[in-house]
């Protein structure tokens, strides 16, 4: 395996990079669901849509888009409960720790970058304590822009008072891979722990894809 020059920091996707959330994203589609007399579709059904926000969650629950008259409605009922139950079963993918604990003993800060917005992303920070040492938190709203822009990156990077083109980042999502190049970042690392289908991370032109957390400590040189 290629490796690579040790950046300055690294920065994650959170939902399906950091933490694996789907169980709880999916019960609030479900509680929707009942609340409208359908039966619960189950985690495993949302696992797919989890990193593509309300909007995906909601078109596998209801088979809405982001134009129905219907979305905003259920967006706004979604997120309300969800903030209520976003950390009741959402935990740290196995090997985060870890991976998190190498970059500590390397001297490489981390930060989150996501597209969830930064009041949910807080929150949700907030009740987990092995994400708080982040050097930088950005949300879908902190910037001008959302992923794939690279405004976040941009302000990560200045948040965690670094270069962000020397930096490396890591997402389970086509946009993560775009995002950083947009931002001129010096490694795309795909996440393949995370959500999508294997076939459709390899065609994001990633610089690796990983399986696992920790492989991300191999790539340094």
């Amino acid at each position: 395996m290629q490796r690579y020059a040790q950046p300055p920091a690294i920065f994650f996707d959170l939902d399906g990079t950091l933490v694996d959330s789907a169980a709880d994203l999916g019960a609030a589609c479900d509680y929707l669901r009942t609340q409208r007399g359908l039966p619960p579709l189950g985690t495993a059904a949302y696992r797919p849509a989890a990193s593509a926000g309300a909007r995906g969650l909601l078109h596998v629950a209801f088979g809405v888009q982001p134009t129905d008259a219907e979305f905003e409605p259920l967006r706004l009922a979604f997120l309300q409960h969800y903030e209520a139950h976003l950390a009741d079963n959402t935990y740290a993918f196995d090997g985060i720790a870890e991976l998190l604990t190498g970059l500590a003993e390397r001297g490489i800060a981390w930060g989150i970058i996501t597209n969830k917005s930064i009041e949910l992303t807080r929150v949700l920070v907030s009740r987990m304590p092995l994400l708080q040492s982040a050097a930088a938190v950005v949300g879908g709203n902190s910037a001008a822009a959302p992923k794939p822009d690279a405004a976040p990156m941009q302000l990560a990077g200045q948040l965690a008072g670094v270069d962000i083109r020397q930096c490396w980042f890591v997402g389970d999502d086509l946009r993560d891979i775009q995002a950083a190049r947009n931002a001129d970042m010096a490694l795309a690392i795909a996440a393949g722990w995370g959500y999508a289908p294997a076939a459709e991370v390899s065609a994001w032109q990633a610089d690796a894809v990983l399986q696992q957390p920790q492989a991300i400590l191999t790539l340094l040189a």
